[in-house]
């Protein structure tokens, strides 16, 4: 797994670097997926601005290539979404592509994964259709599916935002309001995503 020069490690995640540094197959894609579309656009471009670099920079030190945010829902997850008061440059989120480092930072407001599937199939027109043009539209610009998806919620239920990414994906659930998320969650997920053994849809023996 690579390995990036970000600036000073930020507190609270010595170990989990550590944890991800010792796995050589760690993360190079990884999904969070939190809040509704409303509770992004209250938060404003500036905090946006912030919280994509904090994010990006945090992944850039763990090692991970991509990072895709994507919300859970419209509406957001009951008890957890706090609709968030809008900040002055409130405004609709749309997709950004941002390098931080190593790390390019996928920002996603796309909540209905079902509509993304078939916006994905409709761009593959007089193309072969098969499992690698697919994940291809769906991701870019990254190059694999995610490795781990953090889900913002409980862990009864699965966000509507996705679809494609449950066959092979390690999937870490937090109960985290979408406004209190942290680089420290992130490091967090990636740390037991290290601790994991693979199954790539298969079943434990």
């Amino acid at each position: 797994m690579a390995s990036c020069e970000n600036g000073p490690v930020t507190s609270g995640v010595t170990e989990a670097i550590g944890a991800a540094a010792s796995d050589q197959m760690g993360p190079a894609h990884v999904l969070v997926v939190g809040g509704s579309t409303g509770d992004w656009d209250a938060l404003g471009g500036s905090a946006w601005a912030t919280r994509r670099r904090s994010l990006g920079e945090l992944a850039a030190q763990l090692g991970v290539e991509w990072l895709t945010i994507r919300p859970y829902s419209v509406e957001g997850v009951a008890g957890l979404a706090g609709r968030l008061k809008s900040a002055n440059d409130a405004a609709p989120v749309t997709v950004t592509v941002e390098p931080v480092g190593c790390c390019t930072v996928i920002v996603d407001p796309a909540a209905d994964g079902r509509e993304r599937f078939a916006a994905a199939m409709r761009s593959l027109s007089g193309d072969p259709v098969n499992e690698a043009s697919v994940a291809g539209v769906l991701y870019e610009p990254a190059d694999c599916e995610p490795d781990l998806v953090l889900v913002l919620g409980p862990p009864t239920r699965l966000p509507p935002s996705l679809v494609w990414e449950l066959a092979y994906a390690e999937l870490v659930f937090m109960e985290v309001p979408w406004g209190d998320l942290k680089p420290d969650h992130l490091a967090e997920a990636v740390a037991e995503y290290a601790g994991r053994r693979r199954r790539f849809g298969g079943l434990d023996a």
